[in-house]
């Protein structure tokens, strides 16, 4: 824990700077989003809102821009990797080393499993009693990179949020002296506050996944493992309705 007073006014302006520029911000757009919404006449389950939505008219610029996004998001998560190393903690104290990654992998598809399953019917609850909005995955178009691009983008959700929600927020708030639980519910509310665009549901089940997450890392301090089940979730609800919306009649 971080006593000096000097060094922790230091991280708690470390943390304002990180998460007004990423996340933080984010969640910001995000509760504006929703509030914009609910002043529409229509039922926050009569509107629609995409994740993964065509960013140019030319398909060559539109796949050029949709890895600028990509980027970014890697950059955030790298931007905590080294925040974290140049603080003086070895990454594997994070979970970030190569040594069990047969394990991590394992552990991550069951992390999937636990929150993607019930997560699609809490979905489909909260926007049948109307306090979600309707979530296309991907609104972009068929092309020959479309697939590729939602993969990375998967990837670059699950590494940026996974590393800054969890390994660099709940690392610095250690250091603060924080309490587990305490650090485990902000970086909660965190992870469901960029989600609000998404609608009530969205804010709700992403507490709950930050929760699960959360609480699994503190105990084990395997970061990979988040990783990897947060894209296995993304990739499938990316790719999969990618793929099958035009097949099934009840997909939006």
């Amino acid at each position: 824990m971080i006593t000096d007073p000097a060094e922790r006014r230091a991280v708690v302006v470390e943390l304002l700077i990180v998460f007004t520029a990423t996340l933080g911000l984010s969640g910001l757009r995000s509760l504006l989003s929703l509030l914009d919404r609910l002043l529409r006449p229509e039922p926050l389950n009569e509107q629609a809102v995409a994740i993964n939505v065509p960013q140019a008219a030319l398909g060559l610029l539109d796949f050029a821009r949709q890895l600028t996004s990509v980027l970014q998001l890697l950059s955030w998560g790298a931007l905590g990797v080294y925040l974290i190393w140049r603080g003086g903690i070895a990454l594997r104290r994070i979970g970030l080393d190569r040594t069990r990654p047969g394990r991590d992998l394992l552990h991550g598809l069951g992390l999937a499993a636990l929150i993607g399953i019930p997560g699609l019917a809490f979905y489909l609850g909260t926007r049948a009693i109307g306090i979600n909005l309707t979530v296309v995955p991907s609104a972009l178009d068929e092309q020959w990179w479309r697939s590729l691009v939602l993969v990375l983008s998967a990837l670059g959700n699950s590494w940026a949020e996974e590393i800054l929600v969890v390994g660099y927020l709940l690392t610095r708030l250690r250091q603060l002296g924080w309490s587990e639980n305490a650090s485990l519910l902000a970086s909660a509310v965190l992870r469901g506050s960029y989600h609000l665009y998404q609608g009530f549901g969205g804010f709700l089940g992403n507490i709950v996944m930050g929760l699960i997450y959360g609480r699994y890392w503190q105990r084990t301090n395997r970061l990979w493992a988040l990783v990897v089940g947060h894209a296995v979730i993304d990739i499938v609800a990316f790719v999969g309705y990618a793929l099958l919306r035009d097949s099934l009649s009840w997909l939006p």
